[in-house]
């Protein structure tokens, strides 16, 4: 299955500014941007396009503006390949870090624009709700085995009496953690102890892809209930399975799961790569994944895709690896 996957970024990919070059060159991203603004009651196409930082860095504002730049350079994308080589074969999957999975749906068909930003506007409330009424944290785990970072959290949990466990898998020596913070504090001091890699504490305002996250999931699973979500016209790899899904009802599942489990994007990467795909593109901001994925392995391309200018040289060919 020699093809390519369409990726997705999620939160972390913010900044000011965001696309900005495809809203100058394209009248049907200014469009997009202008409906954004009417769906959502609120200035999204502002902050994605002059900030401030700070309401970039609300969950409830971050996740609708990083699927607004994602759709806008998904747009320009498929104009630009559009009759060419590049555009002649449709993607063999498509994937997403945490939230970029609604903009995948959306790539695949499964899933309007509007209802996608429906749909994220409302995960960031919930998440932000949640994290405020069990406060949590995560740290990043760098050099340490899957094997050691769980056992570490299964200890932690077990000696505390918190909720403490993986939250992300992003690549080889990458493993987020999360949960309450008794238990996060002890699971770093027995990696620690065990020198089992480095704990590196994140900014961020809850213990997300964690069992802290389970009240967001329930408010999120009303939501998916009543959201139009039809059949994917391919491939879309779920964060908390790294297995296809194309039906309502598993895309519906795989959404409300992936709320209280981990993303497992070093897993997707594998089983596309296992299923012969041989290039991975980033289309939104922030180049986040690329880099993962070339981490992951060196015997696959990896392109970013989050400007015009990038995705011309793509589109081009004169851009590769």
């Amino acid at each position: 299955m020699a093809g390519t996957v369409w990726m997705f970024p999620g939160q972390g990919a913010q900044q000011v500014g965001m696309t900005g070059d495809i809203y100058d060159a394209m009248g049907e991203v200014k469009e997009l941007f202008r409906r954004a603004d009417e769906i959502l009651g609120m200035p999204i196409s502002r902050y994605v396009l002059e900030g401030p930082e700070e309401a970039l860095r609300d969950t409830a504002i971050q996740q609708p503006a990083i699927v607004l730049a994602s759709l806008a350079a998904l747009r320009a994308f498929r104009v630009a390949s559009r009759g060419t080589e590049r555009g002649a074969a449709a993607p063999v999957a498509a994937m997403g870090l945490s939230l970029g999975e609604y903009t995948a749906l959306c790539a695949a068909g499964a899933m309007s624009e509007d209802d996608a930003l429906r749909l994220v506007r409302s995960r960031g409330e919930l998440m932000k709700l949640a994290a405020e009424a069990r406060p949590g944290g995560m740290a990043s785990v760098l050099g340490a085995s899957a094997e050691a970072v769980e056992d570490a959290c299964r200890e932690a949990a077990a000696e505390t009496g918190c909720a403490i466990s993986a939250a992300n898998y992003n690549c080889p020596g990458q493993i987020v953690i999360g949960g309450e913070e008794p238990g996060l504090a002890k699971a770093i001091e027995i990696l620690k102890a065990r020198k089992a890699g480095r704990a590196v504490r994140l900014k961020v305002s809850g213990a997300f892809h964690t069992a802290l996250m389970a009240p967001a999931a329930e408010g999120l699973h009303a939501e998916l209930a009543v959201a139009k979500i039809g059949r994917a016209a391919f491939d879309v790899i779920a964060n908390v399975s790294a297995s296809p899904v194309r039906e309502p009802g598993e895309i519906r599942s795989a959404l409300e799961r992936q709320m209280t489990s981990p993303v497992r994007f070093e897993q997707s990467v594998r089983a596309m790569i296992s299923r012969g795909a041989d290039t991975f593109v980033e289309i939104g901001p922030g180049g986040v994944l690329t880099g993962l994925v070339k981490r992951i392995s060196g015997d696959v391309a990896a392109i970013s895709c989050g400007s015009m200018v990038e995705i011309e040289a793509f589109v081009g060919g004169t851009r590769r690896g």
